[in-house]
């Protein structure tokens, strides 16, 4: 069985002091939870104080964004060079970023590229509207997604994907379990398609969208699903650890029972 990740997207949201306090709340109870990676993504401006508070626990780091090239004139942008001493994972591809910033597939492709030249782990997005689910486009939509992002990708070593139905971010109107099951596993079967069974075998891809404490056993207990990507439940300590330990009990009696 691949090893659960539960990854937290603070978003736009905590100043240098809310994330270090959040962060000292978190981390004993953090590691205290085994069999499962757990990975907070807070804005640029405190990766460095939390990686500094991380140090030596069993929680990784993450950013929310890059730029894909490794330096230059690009005002306001972090590159791969600079993130790579500071973390080991970046989203990268959120819906946000593509509705709000008008990311292209060119773009996220350039992004993976260059993440995974410099060594990070891109935990690539993707997911459909509304308006495209209700018509029964997932799949088409997904697999569009998943073409134009890992265009010249030939070995997708540490590559983690979010699947990420739009119309369930921030909305509090999350997929079923079955739902979001069915379409992690079709994205499996593309990802060996597009490489090779034991690729796909070992690529984890997780759920994201509205994922709370309340919640989670659903999508945990689901084979396919290989953990979560979480965004408000992330900012509540108690609510974050909640998701990681109910995702290690569910991990631990599924070991039990195969």
């Amino acid at each position: 069985m691949r090893v659960p990740i539960i990854a937290g997207n603070w978003k736009m949201n905590t100043t240098v002091r809310e994330a270090t306090n959040l962060v000292s709340e978190m981390r004993p109870l953090l590691d205290q939870i085994e069999n499962v990676d757990k990975v907070i993504c807070p804005p640029f401006i405190s990766l460095a104080a939390v990686k500094e508070l991380i140090r030596g626990s069993s929680v990784k780091l993450g950013a929310q964004n890059v730029y894909f090239e490794e330096k230059g004139a690009y005002t306001g942008e972090i590159s791969p060079l600079m993130l790579a001493e500071v973390c080991e994972f970046v989203i990268i591809g959120h819906s946000e970023r593509r509705q709000y910033f008008n990311e292209t597939g060119e773009m996220v492709n350039k992004k993976i590229l260059a993440a995974l030249k410099t060594g990070l782990k891109p935990i690539l997005c993707i997911g459909e509207r509304l308006e495209e689910n209700e018509a029964d486009r997932t799949e088409e939509i997904v697999t569009e997604q998943l073409r134009s992002s890992l265009a010249g990708v030939d070995y997708p070593s540490g590559l983690i994907i979010a699947y990420e139905p739009i119309w369930a971010i921030g909305t509090g109107k999350a997929a079923t379990g079955e739902q979001a099951n069915e379409t992690i596993g079709f994205i499996h079967g593309k990802i060996a398609k597009l490489y090779s069974d034991e690729i796909a075998q070992a690529l984890p891809i997780l759920y994201g969208g509205s994922v709370t404490a309340a919640n989670a056993t659903e999508f945990m207990q689901q084979p396919e699903i290989d953990g979560a990507l979480v965004g408000g439940a992330s900012l509540k300590a108690t609510e974050f650890v909640s998701i990681v330990k109910l995702t290690s009990q569910i991990r631990a009696n599924l070991s039990e029972e195969s």
